[in-house]
């Protein structure tokens, strides 16, 4: 069990996360507008040219707009940027979560119970766990992904422009150095505790119940609508915490000026103050529009790779 829930999470991790990462950079850059404290906050590159900046930082789009915007001034490509430090983030940090979740879920089972008879109680410290550890060891990733996807916003003479996960970790470490691998850890750590907490437990709590009460047997239908359901609980839940993230691991201070940020609450009060509390919950929309599609792809590729290991005896 233990080393085939890492495979198999890792498997339905990778697939989910790459077939939906032009929503998550369409979620950052929308996180990033009215972010005043760092500099004029353009969600997209060369527009407004002329515009005082003032004014561009307080322009609000949708994720339609914004990713219209991103097609028509970097490129199709661009809605792929970041997408190496994708793979890796879901390599590290979601094969570790959905591993361990499974190892936490059957450690803790009734003797003598069924095999995913678990208490929700007890399913959600098993995420909380899976989720704090996962992120812990994927931090790296996380940073890398966020920097390379918001780096089209910025005017060409400040963008950092990595041209894969491994020349942003290798420069981060050389300018920054290795602790700036683990910025915003803590907000990474309780962001994946949430979302892990919500997204697995609520899955397996919602299938669990379908099937229990004739709504639908273990199918195709039951795995769809119950990974939906799963992915709107984890962004209703997790975005406060994920705006907040993303403006830290994006701070790029100049050198003998102090970071824009103290902290989380620092950021958080900042941004509540200059923008109003739901600032929170910008990129809402792709959010939802990301989560959704990636724990249906998530869930339905897991009980796939499942079936097929299955069959194969693995």
């Amino acid at each position: 069990m233990g080393v085939k829930g890492f495979v198999e999470g890792g498997i339905a991790s990778v697939v989910a996360g790459c077939s939906t990462h032009p929503l998550d950079l369409i979620k950052v850059r929308m996180q990033l507008q009215g972010e005043q404290n760092v500099r004029p906050a353009f969600a997209f590159a060369n527009v407004g040219a002329g515009c005082p900046a003032a004014e561009l930082a307080h322009q609000k789009m949708g994720p339609i707009s914004v990713g219209i915007r991103v097609v028509q001034t970097e490129g199709v490509s661009a809605l792929f940027s970041g997408v190496s430090a994708t793979m890796l983030r879901q390599v590290l940090y979601s094969t570790t979560r959905m591993g361990l979740y499974e190892i936490l879920k059957e450690k803790w089972r009734e003797p003598g119970s069924k095999p995913g008879n678990l208490p929700l109680v007890k399913k959600i410290a098993a995420g909380l766990t899976a989720g704090g550890i996962g992120a812990a060891v994927g931090n790296p990733a996380d940073v890398a992904m966020v920097r390379m996807q918001a780096d089209g916003r910025l005017p060409v003479a400040q963008r950092r422009n990595y041209t894969s996960v491994a020349d942003a970790i290798g420069r981060m470490v050389r300018q920054e150095g290795v602790t700036s691998l683990w910025t915003g850890s803590s907000l990474t750590v309780q962001r994946a505790m949430i979302v892990t907490a919500s997204q697995l437990a609520s899955y397996d709590q919602i299938k669990e119940t379908i099937i229990s009460r004739d709504i639908m047997k273990d199918g195709l239908g039951t795995h769809v609508t119950a990974s939906f359901s799963a992915g709107f609980v984890a962004a209703v839940a997790s975005n406060p915490v994920d705006v907040i993230k993303t403006r830290i691991m994006n701070m790029n201070p100049k050198p003998g000026q102090p970071a824009p940020y103290s902290g989380a609450l620092d950021c958080a009060m900042k941004t509540i103050k200059v923008e109003g509390p739901m600032a929170l919950y910008k990129g809402f929309i792709p959010t939802v529009t990301r989560q959704g599609p990636f724990t249906v792809v998530l869930f339905v590729t897991l009980e796939q790779v499942r079936k097929i290991f299955k069959d194969l005896n693995f």
